[in-house]
């Protein structure tokens, strides 16, 4: 049988690409404002266009990567990730509105990572395999190791060359989709799903079982993002501990028990009844959510946060391979819409609980009735709504009867 090890490896490093992407510019969002004058307005909008980005390609690209290709696809996903980067270094520096060279980066790098994630996880689940659930969840733990590789090694150079050279950093993080781009010129790709046996895009909207998951892949994408987004914050000013220690108990050992999480069901996950493990997750994500937001001491709401990453671990990825399991001729447009939702899920549950803080904050007098600050109480009443995320995927999960999918 054909050996396949060459394209797993590179699917891993295509994952980590992504991680780059969508990780490395926040590293640079201080600089960005001392050195560009930059508003915390723009660099909303930065966040903003780098995801609205990635959705519109998951969309679109239902209707040209089965006309290209794979191949063809993947190398225009790095190549785009490349050029990004590269140009994320370069063109604030040589444009006169640093502004426009930042979008204009973005806009491209964020092209390519919405390519790669569309692809990449089919990709995987074309490749024979025993058990391809453990697959897809050692795939997506690479992202998680993306995300702390990034921002730690980042966080050094800064420190060792200066945020006067912080230009070179993304031409240097460039090298990895430059060279995975090569890889996926070579590596052998498994043949796609013959036209006959592939489930119409129509047909999978029409289908009861698939409204659930898309739904579900919402709420997944909420509840990873919304505490990775807010953990920090949360520390430093809903906890009362310092930024240094918000920062390395908020987003990094977060990022550290997601993956941990991902590459034990990666290694074990044979052993395991997907579905169960995905109701465990969610559970998990409800208490977790509710400790953070209600626990007396600080150092319990942190280390909540911290397990919401393993709570959050297998949701993607599970859902992944729960739909390619009900409907395994499903393809691009089923991966194209999971991503979709997975991302708007990503957008709005941070947002939710935004919302929701700052109308505590600002219009309610919780906070002087149970004896903290106006702005503590803001972000707890926030994180606890978002409780309702895996509450939904616990109601919607028991509803999943499908036998390929337990």
């Amino acid at each position: 049988m054909k050996s396949y090890k060459s394209t797993v490896k590179a699917c891993y490093v295509g994952y980590f690409t992504q991680a780059i992407i969508n990780n490395l510019a926040p590293v640079f969002f201080v600089v960005f404002q001392e050195s560009f004058e930059i508003t915390l307005a723009q660099i909303s909008w930065l966040i903003f266009i780098n995801f609205g980005v990635q959705i519109i390609t998951d969309i679109v690209s239902v209707f040209f990567v089965d006309k290209i290709g794979y191949r063809k696809a993947i190398v225009l996903a790095h190549a785009a990730s490349v050029i990004g980067l590269v140009f994320l270094g370069i063109l604030p520096q040589l444009l006169p509105v640093p502004f426009v060279g930042l979008i204009i980066a973005i806009v491209i790098y964020a092209y390519g990572s919405g390519l790669i994630e569309v692809l990449v996880s089919p990709i995987i689940d074309s490749i024979p395999s025993d058990n391809k659930s453990s697959a897809m969840s050692l795939l997506h733990s690479f992202y998680c190791w993306g995300q702390l590789t990034v921002i730690l090694l980042t966080t050094v150079a800064l420190k060792i060359i200066g945020n006067g050279m912080w230009f070179a950093v993304p031409i240097i993080w460039a090298i990895i989709p430059l060279v995975n781009m090569f890889s996926f010129m070579r590596v052998p790709l498994a043949p796609a799903i013959p036209e006959e046996e592939k489930t119409p895009l129509r047909k999978l909207l029409g289908s009861r079982t698939f409204a659930l998951l898309l739904v579900m892949m919402l709420c997944a994408g909420a509840t990873e993002m919304t505490v990775s987004q807010w953990s920090s914050l949360f520390a430093e000013k809903g906890l009362g501990v310092n930024k240094v220690v918000g920062d390395l108990l908020g987003p990094c050992l977060f990022a550290l028990f997601m993956g941990t999480g991902r590459a034990v069901y990666g290694i074990f996950g044979d052993r395991m009844n997907l579905k169960a493990s995905l109701m465990a997750c969610a559970v998990l994500g409800a208490v977790c959510y509710i400790v953070i937001s209600l626990a007396p001491w600080p150092w319990l709401s942190l280390a909540a946060c911290a397990v919401t990453g393993l709570a959050s671990s297998l949701l993607w990825p599970g859902f992944f391979s729960l739909a390619s399991a009900c409907y395994p001729g499903g393809g691009t447009p089923l991966f194209s819409m999971l991503a979709v939702f997975g991302d708007l899920g990503c957008t709005f549950g941070p947002y939710i609980a935004g919302i929701v803080a700052d109308f505590v904050q600002n219009h309610t007098d919780l906070g002087a009735y149970i004896g903290i600050s106006a702005q503590q109480a803001g972000l707890k009443a926030g994180i606890l709504t978002s409780v309702i995320f895996p509450i939904i995927m616990i109601i919607f999960l028991r509803q999943i009867k499908t036998k390929e999918a337990v």
